[in-house]
């Protein structure tokens, strides 16, 4: 497969002040189309360094995507190091200019003169039209490598990569792309997945790794191109048993089917079901993660047990929580006749589910038409991370139990 690099550059991308988000996304992209992407390297706002980085990737690499450094300011750089590295020297563009001056008066702004910079492109580079920003791309190959020049500002660079340089990516390179499956999981962390895989021949030919994210662990398998598509379900299937119930969904094998929230999402729809809810812990965090959902008929918010026995006319029990969740999902289906009725209640008082070194039990209390499941969790962490994570169990016992999984 060609060897694809990639090159940020920016004094704010070297110093952290700004996330590189773009080097990941494309990537994701690069991968996808069947590159094998071998480095990520940034350069801050040094002539020099961008000099020295380009004739090296030109000798090492077939394809570099590059970001940043097309502005107008005297920090950007790209272009000129551009110029210097591969004695392109830096020719006006007219039709650059065109656009650029088209994009400040179709916003009835004046265009500052430093914005003439951006029309000059290395000569014999292709120009990449910028339909979403003032700064032109620009394409051109050197030694061994075909560069594309592309903004910083993700937006831009997004709409420049699909539009203009995806297409010449695919014409200049033969491309077999690799097939990517993500296995997703909740509930179980990467040091449990790895033991629960002990034993799973594993071909020399499928790359196995893990991502643990925020609200999934993923499992992922990448095939190569030729690799049969019996073969590849057949291993995905073996590995997403050994997993068991965590798997909340698959990508890769047919349709993608997106975050937990999604799963939940479709399953909902698809049962023709409702729900009212009570967050405490998650703090009205659920429900924010379904926006849109016309299944979810009642959202409350309530930290204080206390306070929520009040609103619901029911007798709290701090010592007892699963009890008294049963009473409140009662009482609120009562009020509001859903099929579905999910309680969230924690052990503990605010200040202890605030506290970074304080874990508290978690209580989920879910009752349909004709059962009641009940399970508890551990959560620990920062406030955020406890509230994160009490949305994700809430919602991953919805799933459970659509999916008849054991909760």
């Amino acid at each position: 497969m060609p060897i694809l690099e990639i090159f940020s550059q920016g004094e704010e991308i070297v110093t952290g002040q700004t996330v590189d988000t773009n080097s990941a996304w494309l990537s994701e992209q690069s991968v996808a189309l069947g590159f094998t992407v071998s480095r990520h390297t940034a350069v801050g706002d040094k002539l020099g360094d961008l000099i020295a980085l380009l004739k090296e990737i030109a000798q090492r690499a077939d394809g570099c995507l590059c970001t940043g450094g097309l502005g107008p300011t005297s920090d950007d750089l790209t272009a000129e190091a551009v110029a210097a590295a591969f004695n392109l020297p830096l020719e006006f563009d007219e039709t650059a200019y065109r656009q650029i001056e088209r994009y400040f008066n179709n916003r009835k702004r004046p265009m500052p003169a430093t914005n003439r910079k951006q029309a000059l492109l290395p000569q014999g580079s292709i120009r990449l039209d910028n339909d979403w920003g003032t700064a032109p791309g620009f394409a051109v190959r050197a030694g061994r490598c075909w560069f594309a020049f592309m903004p910083g500002v993700p937006s831009e660079m997004r709409g420049m990569f699909i539009e203009r340089v995806k297409p010449l990516l695919t014409e200049r390179f033969v491309l077999n792309p690799s097939r990517l499956v993500t296995i997703k999981t909740l509930g179980i962390g990467e040091s449990d997945i790895q033991q629960r895989l002990d034993g799973v021949s594993m071909p020399d030919s499928v790359q196995l790794g893990f991502r643990a994210g925020v609200d999934e662990v993923q499992t992922k398998l990448l095939f190569p191109a030729n690799y049969p598509e019996t073969d590849r379900t057949t291993l995905t299937e073996q590995i997403a048993a050994r997993l068991g119930d965590f798997v909340f969904g698959i990508d890769g094998l047919s349709e993608n089917t997106g975050n937990l929230a999604a799963v939940v999402d479709k399953l909902m729809r698809v049962a023709g079901k409702t729900l009212a809810v009570v967050e405490t812990a998650s703090q009205g965090l659920l429900a924010a993660k379904c926006p849109g959902a016309t299944w979810l008929k009642s959202a409350l918010f309530e930290q204080s047990l206390s306070a929520l026995g009040q609103r619901l006319a029911v007798a709290v029990d701090a010592n007892d929580l699963a009890a008294t969740g049963v009473r409140l999902a009662k009482a609120l289906q009562a009020q509001n006749p859903t099929d579905f009725v999910l309680i969230q209640l924690y052990e503990g008082s605010p200040a202890q589910f605030q506290d970074k070194d304080r874990t508290i039990i978690l209580y989920n209390t879910l009752l349909t038409q004709g059962s009641l499941q009940q399970n508890r969790h551990n959560l620990g962490g920062p406030l955020g991370r406890k509230q994160n994570q009490a949305a994700l169990l809430g919602l991953d016992l919805l799933r459970r139990h659509l999916q008849n999984r054991k909760i």
